[in-house]
């Protein structure tokens, strides 16, 4: 019975050890949301942030995302489990990140500090912006949607479905 049960706890933590974060997304990181960082000065803080894409502005030098945050799972990935969002944020990337690829609603994570803020408008509202100046952008690939279609299984091996 003790053999079963080191044998199920082994693989227990072995699938555990599974669930990381890409290389480039590993690190420890400044807990707070840009919501949080909206309402204190944070600047300078090394955070690791995420969400979805609401628009992307590419610059003479660089590139801006306009996203809004969510919870990032274990892997770094944004989460979208509830419909509480951590606030909008602005990150920055040297170079040239095409809109095409980075379309609105792809989930993006990224690493970086937080150099200032920015004021802009959402509809009438005037936003305080957390502005990250990224060393990291991970796009994540696209979740499928695949629709499951389950048959009733058979009342017995043999008679399989006409």
């Amino acid at each position: 019975m003790n053999v079963r049960l080191t044998v199920l706890a082994l693989g227990t933590m072995l699938l555990a050890a599974c669930v990381s974060a890409p290389q480039p997304l590993q690190g420890s990181f400044n807990p707070i949301t840009p919501r949080d960082a909206a309402a204190n000065d944070s600047t300078g803080a090394s955070v690791r942030w995420g969400g979805r894409i609401v628009s992307v502005e590419p610059q003479a030098n660089r590139t801006c995302f306009e996203m809004i945050s969510t919870y990032l799972g274990d892997s770094g990935r944004p989460y979208w489990g509830s419909d509480d969002t951590g606030g909008r944020f602005i990150a920055c990337r040297t170079g040239f990140y095409d809109p095409a690829v980075f379309e609105q609603n792809r989930e993006v994570t990224f690493i970086g500090r937080i150099s200032g803020y920015q004021n802009r408008r959402i509809g009438e509202y005037d936003y305080r912006f957390p502005q990250v100046e990224a060393d990291v952008v991970y796009l994540w690939p696209v979740r499928e949607t695949v629709d499951v279609v389950g048959y009733p299984a058979a009342p017995w091996p043999w008679w399989g479905w006409w």
